[in-house]
């Protein structure tokens, strides 16, 4: 790929927030299904430093079992889970699971949380620029398709949009030479800006995965965002697999 810096407009990361459904129930044939939920600030702050009592029960009221929680740091581990509950606390950026009944989840505030939905396992990833440089979503892919796996879909959750993330030119051009010419952008102001959903789409293309729908912009305030309002709070999107005939 090239390294030119030649951006387009932000318009184009307009999502109609109606049309994005923070739930999804996603048939991964052989009787199985794949549940995802993204919360809102409505639901709560999934922080992981906050009280474990009050997260716990926040995260049983979304599904009632031990779910495998992780400690992000923008790289590239991704933990392979056999049980619920299995890693949690673990340092690492994505979690995969081919097991019923075992949540997976990550937590963000404008980095963007990605599942990639196969035929007999998921995976979900916590993505940041820098994670997505250092091949989280590619790593999480090879991860599924070495257990024999076919991709079926990809779920993006709300993650920050290029009108509001203003981004250095050196890395800017930099992820443009990795991921295309699309991840490049303008903000409202018109400075360089990332478009994070744009590197999540080339990334997952990149691993043979389905690119994703455009999520809403964490700007929105049904969000937590540190870029925008230097918000403290997470939103968690978490995944997991069920029989078909079981509770949605």
């Amino acid at each position: 790929m090239t390294t030119s810096t030649s951006r387009r407009s932000s318009s184009s990361e307009v999502t109609d927030p109606q049309t994005f459904e923070g739930r999804s129930s996603i048939s991964l044939g052989s009787g199985l299904r794949c549940e995802i939920r993204t919360t809102t600030t409505l639901e709560g702050d999934f922080r992981t430093d906050i009280e474990p009592s009050v997260l716990e029960a926040r995260r049983r009221g979304i599904l009632d079992a031990e779910w495998t929680w992780l400690r992000q740091v923008h790289g590239a581990e991704v933990v392979t889970v056999s049980r619920p509950g299995e890693f949690a606390g673990e340092i690492a950026d994505g979690a995969v699971v081919g097991v019923v009944g075992a949540p997976i989840a990550v937590t963000t505030a404008d980095c963007a949380p990605v599942v990639l939905v196969a035929s007999n396992a998921i995976a979900v990833v916590h993505a940041g620029w820098r994670g997505a440089e250092a091949g989280i979503v590619e790593r999480a892919a090879g991860e599924l398709t070495a257990r024999g796996a076919q991709p079926v879909a990809t779920f993006l959750g709300p993650c920050i949009g290029p009108s509001h993330y203003e981004f250095g030119q050196a890395d800017l051009a930099r992820l443009i030479d990795r991921f295309g010419p699309t991840v490049g952008a303008v903000t409202v102001d018109g400075a360089p800006a990332l478009d994070l959903p744009a590197v999540i789409a080339s990334a997952c293309r990149q691993a043979g995965w389905p690119a994703p729908q455009r999520p809403p912009c964490t700007s929105d305030p049904m969000y937590f965002s540190h870029r925008t309002r230097s918000d403290r709070g997470r939103q968690t999107t978490v995944a997991w697999m069920e029989p078909t005939d079981g509770p949605s």
